[in-house]
C-alpha cells in the first residue's frame, strides 16, 4: 500500500543491543508503563507526531516539550499542486508535510524518518527504527518498560481503500491517509494494546490487540523507541 521508504535496513540498530540486557529479555504476558501523557491541542492540532516523541524523551529523562521538538523537526518545503487531478507534494518521511499548527493551511504529518533524526540529537547512538519489524520486536522493548512510539490511525482498526489517496512527490507515489496519526504504546496484556493518546489526552487508553496491530502494519509498522541504559 505504501511508497518503499518504510523498507529500509533497521537491522543495524539491533546489533548495538548485543552485550546489553535485551539479549536475555523475558517477554512478559503483560506490560503497563507509566508514561507522561501530553496533548497535542490547543497548540498543534498536526502534532500527534512530536507530541508523542515528547512524551517518549520525557519518559526517559530528556528535557523537551512538544513545542520545542514541533520547531526542530525537519520540515518538507516541496509545494502543494495540482494538475489535472493529480496531486503533488512532499513526502512525509523526508519532513514534516504542511501546517502544523493550524487547520486554516494544508497539512499532513511526519512519518518514522524524519522523527528517527530529530530523535536523534538528544539520544545520539541511543535511538533505534523498528520500522518493518513484527509486533513482537516491541514488544522486547516493551517489557523492559520501554514505551515505543509508532504511526496509526484515528480508528485503530483497519481503514478502507475509500480512506487512502495517492500523491506524487520528488522521491516517487505514496499513498496517505488523512486519518493518519501518531500515539506512544505503554503495554499490552493478551487482549488489548495501551497507549498514551495525544488527541484525547487519555493514558493508557485500550484498544483490541488485533485491530490495533493491523492499523499499525496498514500504516508501514512504522515504531521508533530508544534502547536500554547500560548497567
Amino acid at each position: 500500500m505504501f511508497s518503499n521508504d518504510f523498507a529500509q535496513d533497521v537491522e543495524a540498530p539491533i546489533e548495538k543491543m548485543k552485550g546489553t540486557q535485551i539479549n536475555a529479555v523475558v517477554i512478559k504476558d503483560r506490560v503497563l508503563i507509566d508514561a507522561p501523557i501530553i496533548k497535542q491541542f490547543p497548540e498543534l492540532p498536526r502534532g500527534c507526531e512530536v507530541t508523542s516523541l515528547a512524551m517518549l524523551l520525557q519518559y526517559r529523562g530528556i528535557e523537551t516539550d512538544k513545542m520545542e521538538l514541533a520547531a526542530k523537526i525537519k520540515k518538507n518545503t516541496t509545494p502543494l499542486s495540482e494538475q489535472g487531478g493529480v496531486i503533488y507534494w512532499g513526502n512525509p518521511n523526508k519532513g514534516f508535510i504542511g501546517d502544523m499548527y493550524s487547520y486554516n493551511n494544508p497539512g499532513y504529518g511526519v512519518y518514522h524518518e524524519a522523527v528517527k533524526e530529530l530523535a536523534d540529537q538528544y539520544l545520539p547512538g541511543e535511538i533505534v527504527d523498528l520500522t518493518g519489524k513484527e509486533f513482537e520486536e516491541l514488544k522486547t522493548f516493551l517489557s523492559l518498560d520501554i514505551p515505543v512510539w509508532v504511526i496509526t490511525n484515528t480508528t485503530y482498526k483497519t481503514l478502507p481503500e475509500t480512506s487512502f489517496e495517492s500523491w506524487k512527490t520528488p522521491e516517487g507515489d505514496i499513498r496517505i491517509t488523512y486519518k493518519e496519526h501518531s500515539v506512544l504504546i505503554t503495554g499490552y496484556d493478551d487482549q488489548n494494546i495501551y497507549f498514551n493518546d495525544p488527541i484525547s489526552g487519555e493514558k493508557n487508553k485500550a484498544i483490541l490487540k488485533e485491530d490495533f496491530i493491523d492499523a499499525w502494519k496498514q500504516m508501514g509498522s512504522q515504531a521508533v523507541t530508544f534502547l536500554p541504559e547500560q548497567e
